[in-house]
């Protein structure tokens, strides 16, 4: 338990700061989600274009710190092989 004031201060902005990172995770995994339907329906349309609209989306979890930049990379790079193995 946090005893002196700038330890509880920080126990809040702590708490503050995985509200928002919690946020922006899920935010990220309804994007790539979104893809993923697109690519189970068949529609490849639908699909590139919600991998349009996810890719930036995931890299920007990157600048904010919720996820590494290798690991935004492996996920796109994923994601655009699949829609376009849809032919």
């Amino acid at each position: 338990m946090a005893n002196t004031k700038s330890a509880k201060k920080m126990v809040r902005k702590i708490e503050a700061r995985t509200e928002v990172n919690k946020a922006r995770r899920s935010r990220v995994r309804t994007f790539v989600r979104k893809v993923e339907e697109a690519i189970e329906s068949g529609d490849k349309a639908a699909a590139a274009e919600a991998l349009k609209t996810a890719q930036p989306e995931i890299m920007r979890a990157v600048t904010k710190g919720i996820a590494h930049k290798n690991t935004a990379s492996r996920k796109v790079s994923r994601l655009s092989a699949r829609v376009k193995a849809m032919a």
